[in-house]
C-alpha cells in the first residue's frame, strides 16, 4: 500500500493545496498567471496527479484558481471579494448562538468601517447613502426595505476604503437573516426605531464625525443582536 491510498488522501491533497498557496504567496505564481500543466505541477511538487487534481478543484471553489476552457488553469486576480465569497455561506447557514457570535463580529467591524467612512466618504457616496435611507423611509414593504438596507450598509463599507473589510462585511450580511429581522421588526412595530438608527448613522457621516458614526453603527447592530437574543429565548 503506497502513501496515497484512501486513508491518507485528504492529507496529501491538503499538502498540495498548501504548496500551491505557498507558490502564490512567495510570488512564484502571480495573479493572472497560467499554472503549469496538472502533470508537470504534480511532478514538480512530488504529488500524484489525482491529489493535484483535487487540490486544484478545491482552490477553484475558493476563488484562488480559475479554469479557462481550452486554455488551462490560472491564478485569479485574488480580489478580496472573490476569496471571501464562500464566507457568506456561514452567515446564511448559521443558527442560534453561532449567529449571535457572527453579529458580535459584525458589530465590531461595522462600527469600525462606519467610523472610517465618516472620515473618508465623498459627497457622491454620501448622496448614495442618503438615497437608500430615503427609500427605506418611503415604504413599509420588508423586501424593499431589505434591498435598500443592504445597499445603505454596502455604500458605507465601500466608503471606508478598505476592500477586505468590505468583503468580510458583505459575507456577514446574510440576506436571509436580514429578511427575517425586517419581518420581525414589522410584526413588532419597530420600523420607527430602526429608521432612527439609520438616520443617526447618516447624520454622523454627514457631519464627518468618526466617533459619532462608530457609536451609531454599534448601537444599530447591537439592537439586532438584542432582537435575536430575545428570539432565541433563555
Amino acid at each position: 500500500m503506497d502513501d496515497e491510498t484512501a486513508p491518507q488522501k485528504g492529507t496529501v491533497t491538503q499538502r498540495a493545496i498548501e504548496r500551491i498557496k505557498a507558490m502564490i504567496g512567495e510570488g512564484r505564481l502571480e495573479p493572472g498567471q497560467r499554472l503549469p500543466t496538472e502533470r508537470d505541477l504534480a511532478v514538480q511538487l512530488g504529488i500524484s496527479r489525482s491529489s493535484m487534481r483535487e487540490a486544484i478543484r478545491a482552490l477553484t471553489v475558493l476563488g484562488v484558481l480559475e479554469a479557462r476552457h481550452g486554455s488551462g488553469i490560472y491564478v485569479t486576480q485574488l480580489d478580496a471579494g472573490d476569496l471571501l465569497e464562500t464566507f457568506g455561506v456561514v452567515a446564511d447557514l448559521s443558527r442560534g448562538p453561532q449567529l449571535v457570535e457572527l453579529l458580535e463580529i459584525r458589530r465590531i467591524l461595522e462600527s469600525t468601517a462606519t467610523a472610517l467612512a465618516a472620515a473618508r466618504i465623498t459627497s457622491d457616496q454620501l448622496a448614495e447613502v442618503e438615497k437608500h435611507l430615503a427609500a427605506m423611509n418611503a415604504t413599509d414593504d420588508p423586501e424593499e426595505i431589505l434591498a435598500h438596507d443592504l445597499a445603505f450598509h454596502r455604500e458605507i463599507a465601500a466608503a471606508a476604503g478598505n476592500e477586505t473589510m468590505a468583503a468580510i462585511l458583505e459575507g456577514l450580511s446574510s440576506r436571509t437573516f436580514r429578511a427575517r429581522v425586517w419581518r420581525g421588526y414589522q410584526e413588532e412595530g419597530a420600523f420607527a426605531r430602526t429608521r432612527r438608527e439609520h438616520a443617526a448613522i447618516h447624520r454622523a457621516l454627514a457631519a464627518r464625525d468618526p466617533e459619532a458614526a462608530r457609536a451609531a453603527a454599534a448601537a444599530h447592530v447591537g439592537e439586532v443582536e438584542q432582537w435575536l437574543r430575545a428570539q432565541l429565548g433563555p
